[in-house]
């Protein structure tokens, strides 16, 4: 099978489009025949050699997949050939052939197409999952939403809006950015660029600040996370792309009875990621099948052009995922 293969760690020229092994289904898993895949700040990571995957799991790149299921394991019920599906996947997404777990994979509505159904798994499975079950985000509350442009974040944006429509978003992005995120209906856009957003905050909500924050950034953020949050707030940390390191004011912390949750979603364990995305399925899953929220595609690529989503990536000129037709 043709997959996008690492030949070095490094910078996207490491990416080449070759041949592959095609993978087989164990007992409990599909072979699925994969239309559609998307780029993840994950696979730009373990691309450089930061974020490797998971032992027993395919090395290939790629998180999420949309597609049919072209051969089931021994002791698969829910799903058969011919079933057109979309999985959460622990790496082997950029191929043309990925193997996924039964109860990892959920069926595409016919008012989705491969390209929509392969931008869901990975970020609004992490953004559900982390300011609502474990961020425990709730009606007239408030969160603060790091990189407002991004698949999480717009994902997060739209999952606001549409299960706790009381709750007050505040989002930060790049000036370039700030009249898409408005679009969006979010309540208000901070300019990091140009505006301190613990500032921003801390005036915003008249010294309150916010109940949950959802952070990719990591050190460089924490101080002015942990001043931005209200008594008993929230910080989910699932990221760290600008550093690992931060001082942490633990009076600030006790007094206030913040909490900081680290969150990652890819190396949770199988029976977990099933019952995350069970719950996702009932309560997401039909808000996408009847167009409430639509996925928000900002370029589509050949498989063979992962080199150069990447690069648009890195760019952090894309609004919303990156698709890499297969």
């Amino acid at each position: 099978m043709k997959a996008i293969l690492l030949k070095d760690f490094g910078g996207p020229e490491v990416m080449t489009y070759g041949d592959a092994d095609q993978p087989q289904p164990v007992a409990d898993q599909v072979l699925i025949k994969v239309h559609a895949t998307s780029v993840n700040k994950p696979d730009v990571m373990q691309r450089m050699g930061q974020y490797p995957a998971p032992k027993g799991e395919s090395e290939i790149l790629g998180l999420e997949v949309a597609g049919v299921v072209e051969q089931i394991g021994a002791n698969v019920t829910k799903w058969k050939k011919g079933d057109q599906v979309f999985a959460l996947v622990a790496g082997g997404g950029y191929a043309e052939y990925c193997t996924a777990y039964q109860n990892h994979i959920m069926p595409i509505a016919d008012t989705l197409s491969f390209n929509q159904a392969a931008c869901i798994c990975e970020t609004y499975i992490t953004a559900y999952l982390n300011v609502f079950l474990l961020g425990q985000l709730s009606s007239n509350q408030s969160v603060l939403l790091h990189g407002g442009g991004g698949g999480v974040n717009t994902a997060a944006i739209q999952l606001c809006k549409n299960l706790t429509p009381d709750v007050t978003t505040f989002v930060t992005c790049s000036t370039g950015k700030v009249d898409r995120v408005k679009a969006l209906g979010v309540d208000h856009v901070i300019d990091y660029q140009q505006q301190s957003f613990a500032d921003e905050i801390k005036a915003l909500t008249g010294g309150k600040g916010v109940d949950v924050i959802l952070d990719h950034i990591g050190g460089p953020y924490h101080q002015a996370n942990m001043q931005s949050l209200a008594l008993g707030g929230t910080l989910m940390q699932i990221g760290v792309s600008q550093g690992v390191k931060a001082e942490i004011n633990l009076a600030l912390m006790m007094v206030k009875r913040q909490r900081i949750i680290g969150s990652v979603l890819r190396s949770r364990p199988i029976v977990e990621k099933a019952q995350i995305i069970e719950q996702f399925e009932q309560t997401v899953l039909p808000l996408f099948a009847n167009q409430t929220i639509q996925p928000l595609i900002s370029n589509v690529f050949p498989l063979s052009e992962a080199v150069k989503a990447h690069q648009m990536m890195e760019s952090s000129q894309h609004f919303g995922k990156i698709v890499l037709e297969v």
